[in-house]
């Protein structure tokens, strides 16, 4: 079962980039009974996008999914939260752990949101309770399993199972090219719809999964020149490398060394991809001071 949670998450990831259909209400249907629980798929298809603005990726404040911490964010952490993130840079610590911090932390950012008043963050929030009405019923009493159960092991391995994934998809580096990286082999790669091959995804979003892997073995030699060769053969060989050592430190090398205004990136004009086979967003130059 939590292999099906795992494999409805890389699905929502191709849903939000525009698969399998060119309709995005019939693509949402596909995904629309949220039996992950924690995420709305409206809210994931936001904060995924504002992420692909590869010129941003790492910064602690404009990219949403990034691990790293501005300095005088975490300066100012009590010291069991520092612990805490310490433990959750080791690739053990997020797989453990790792999926409670994200939620959490996701679900206080946006709670703040609806209460300001924010009504896209309200309606998707709506239409994921409209689907959790569903979905938690057929648990409870279709299958007979207790909702806490449902989350102490499906729900919980499942995001445990994207973590692997997610745990060294990207690092700072002054070159944006450099900052993703590719998975070369892995049994998971099914059930990550390829997204192992993550350099070739950011720089070639509308692409199909299933397309990827041609797309990466006919160029794999200009694919790893152009992200500065961070690669891996598999996801072993992370496991075997950072299990207990964090890969990356917490705060971030370079960027947020002071309290500033994060700026967002918006894309602004489409590019050709490496391949000509579809087009990746280019961001936006950011504002003038």
């Amino acid at each position: 079962m939590a292999v099906t949670l795992a494999l409805q998450s890389s699905i929502m990831h191709e849903v939000l980039h525009g698969h399998p259909t060119r309709n995005g209400l019939v693509n949402e249907a596909f995904v629309f009974l949220p039996i992950g629980l924690a995420w709305p798929f409206r809210r994931f298809k936001t904060i995924h996008l504002r992420h692909h603005a590869d010129e941003r990726l790492t910064d602690p404040l404009d990219d949403p999914e990034s691990y790293y911490q501005a300095l005088w964010m975490h300066e100012e952490m009590p010291p069991l939260m520092k612990f805490v993130l310490k433990v959750n840079n080791t690739m053990a610590g997020r797989l453990v752990m790792g999926p409670w911090l994200s939620c959490i932390g996701f679900f206080i950012d946006d709670a703040k949101h609806v209460i300001a008043g924010d009504k896209a963050i309200r309606k998707a929030w709506l239409l994921h309770a409209i689907g959790l009405a569903v979905v938690l019923p057929v648990v409870q009493f279709g299958f007979g399993m207790p909702v806490w159960l449902y989350v102490l092991v499906p729900v919980w391995l499942g995001q445990s199972l994207i973590s692997i994934r997610t745990y060294a998809e990207h690092q700072w580096s002054e070159h944006p090219e450099g900052r993703t990286v590719i998975v070369e082999r892995s049994p998971l790669s099914f059930l990550f719809l390829n997204n192992n091959l993550h350099f070739v995804h950011h720089k070639s979003p509308t692409i199909a999964w299933y397309r990827l892997p041609k797309l990466f073995r006919d160029r794999r030699e200009e694919w790893l020149r152009m992200n500065n060769g961070y690669a891996y053969p598999n996801y072993f060989a992370l496991l075997r490398s950072y299990a207990f050592k964090a890969k990356e430190p917490i705060v971030h090398p370079v960027l947020r060394r002071a309290p500033e205004p994060g700026r967002a990136f918006k894309p602004r004009v489409r590019a050709r991809s490496i391949s000509g086979l579809g087009s990746a967003p280019v961001p936006a130059e950011p504002p003038k001071e």
